[in-house]
């Protein structure tokens, strides 16, 4: 199944806001229905692809036959840009100028190089295609003339070494199906973000994603031990050892490059026995400051759930902690901040490593909510960009943003970050609702995970640009990086160009030209074009 064309996931599991909501929406933020339709797909007509037909041809050959080349409309208004807000909102309007020549479907590593050789002889760019969910403009290359490159057919599980603890997967994989193939031989991979059920592994790596459950699991760059990459000047292989002293490690290289180095064919990664035991429970703290103060200590000093987050105060009262709860009271009544922890692993340790935690967050001033609002949370935690698209539905402007820092910068990030959303919007006459969370916790520091919900006034992309770039500036002020997980797409290029400073910017152009010497791999994401 594809995904939604103008929105998230599985249409069937779209559902619009109860009545609370949209009466939330506008007495609180004057936020007033749509009114034109949304169009369908049917009647959407994109410019007509101007790639010659020797390029088609050429494509086709390196491809694998005719039927892996596709130039309908459908199909390339379905690989046009990602599912941020702003794509969303521009492709519902008819922006179209983002849209592929074609999209090509190699099946295997060799007629990726051969694609890729074709695409520089007739001077096509390339965007490596995964589940399209990217939220950062990581699918809208500064070219016009480019084919998308949908990894789909490479879908399959090569190997796994179950005296290691090793598998080899292929990029075009999405989430639950590796987890479905590594379960039948009872391993998982623990890496479950919240585009678990449309992302690939080849996006996992390529943007270095986060899983909900990374306090157990780890990141997914913590995972990955070895890469193969396609390049337009050959093959690039990395890892052969979970750990080496050879030089600097190449792998680093190409997680978080986000396609602008290469397209990643196949990745080693750790995998680990299938849990016995799922828990997940709530917890309630006074304020935002003492519940972060006891997710440090579990961070630092253990033990450490699974999982382990945190909402702030409007986030708690709004039930976001909960998005499948929401408009059914869930956390209205009760103040303070909700806190999740799960556990994971046999059940001896789960109930031990629950029990000694628990000790912990009560020492910090927390007071245990049972297993309720874990559980809600588990059973919504794929659901809050469908939430999303029913607020856009709505005529409201809901954007999420998510940044991190060490420890001692969270409360001024979180202050900062805060502040800017809401005196750019309030002062363009949109005053926000802004909520918070913190999504995943280290030794030494943790992620903030920020929520916008505003009317979406006269133009809405226009009219987040300047609260977008406000709320960009204070993170970089704050101390805190341009992205944790999201990556860096064409939305933070510039304020990672900062962030990595001229001399290591220069660095990567030096290998951006070594193994992409024409430039057409993604241009203009992650660095900025020449």
């Amino acid at each position: 199944m594809d995904m939604l064309w103008n929105g998230w996931g599985d249409p069937a599991k779209a559902a619009p806001l109860p009545e609370t909501v949209t009466g939330l929406l506008r007495d609180l933020l004057g936020v007033t229905p749509r009114t034109a339709p949304a169009p369908a797909l049917t009647d959407v007509r994109p410019p007509a692809p101007t790639a010659r037909p020797a390029a088609l041809r050429a494509l086709a050959e390196a491809a694998g036959g005719e039927e892996h080349v596709r130039t309908d409309a459908e199909t390339r208004v379905r690989h046009t840009r990602g599912k941020s807000t702003p794509d969303l909102l521009r492709i519902r309007a008819g922006d179209f100028s983002d849209v592929p020549q074609a999209v090509v479907l190699p099946g295997s590593h060799d007629e990726v190089l051969a694609v890729l050789r074709a695409c520089t002889a007739h001077g096509l760019a390339v965007v490596p295609f995964g589940g399209g969910t990217s939220v950062v403009g990581g699918l809208a290359p500064q070219r016009s003339a480019f084919v998308a490159l949908d990894l789909r057919r490479l879908n399959r599980l090569l190997d796994l070494d179950p005296v290691s603890r090793t598998a080899v997967l292929q990029p075009g994989l999405r989430g639950p199906e590796a987890e479905a193939l590594l379960a039948e031989q009872g391993f998982t991979l623990g890496h479950f973000p919240q585009s678990f059920e449309w992302a690939t592994i080849g996006g996992f790596a390529a943007a270095r994603s986060s899983g909900q459950a990374s306090a157990g699991y780890g990141r997914f760059d913590e995972m990955v031990l070895g890469l193969t990459l396609a390049t337009p000047e050959g093959t690039l292989e990395t890892g052969r050892a979970p750990r080496s002293a050879a030089g600097p490690d190449l792998r680093q290289l190409i997680l978080g490059s986000e396609g602008a180095f290469g397209v990643i064919t196949s990745v080693v990664v750790r995998i680990r026995p299938l849990p016995r035991t799922r828990v997940y429970e709530g917890w309630r703290f006074r304020s935002f400051e003492e519940g972060a103060t006891a997710l440090r200590r579990l961070a630092q000093d253990g033990p450490r759930p699974t999982v382990l987050r945190l909402s702030d105060e409007t986030e708690t009262l709004i039930g976001l902690a909960q998005p499948d709860a929401i408009g059914a009271g869930a956390g209205q009544s009760d103040a303070g901040c909700l806190a999740i922890a799960g556990y994971e692993g046999t059940a001896e340790e789960t109930a031990r490593r629950r029990e000694r935690a628990a000790a912990v967050l009560t020492d910090c001033g927390g007071t245990p909510a049972g297993t309720e609002p874990g559980e809600r949370w588990a059973h919504g935690r794929y659901s809050a960009p469908y939430l999303r698209d029913a607020l856009l539905d709505a005529g409201a402007f809901a954007e999420t943003l998510e940044t991190a820092a060490f420890w001692s910068r969270i409360p001024r990030l979180y202050t900062a970050v805060r502040t800017a959303l809401t005196d750019t919007l309030t002062l363009a006459g949109t005053p926000p609702l802004v909520m918070c969370h913190i999504s995943h916790v280290y030794e030494n520091g943790a992620s903030l995970y920020f929520t916008v919900v505003s009317a979406q006034g006269e133009d809405p992309v226009a009219h987040w640009t300047p609260a977008k770039h406000a709320a960009n500036e204070a993170v970089l002020a704050a101390g805190g990086t341009i992205s944790h997980h999201h990556g860096v797409g064409t939305d933070h290029r510039d304020w990672y160009v900062r962030e990595a400073g001229p001399l290591g910017v220069s660095a990567l152009r030096a290998v951006k030209h070594r193994l992409d010497p024409d430039g057409l791999l993604n241009p203009g994401v992650l660095l900025p074009t020449d």
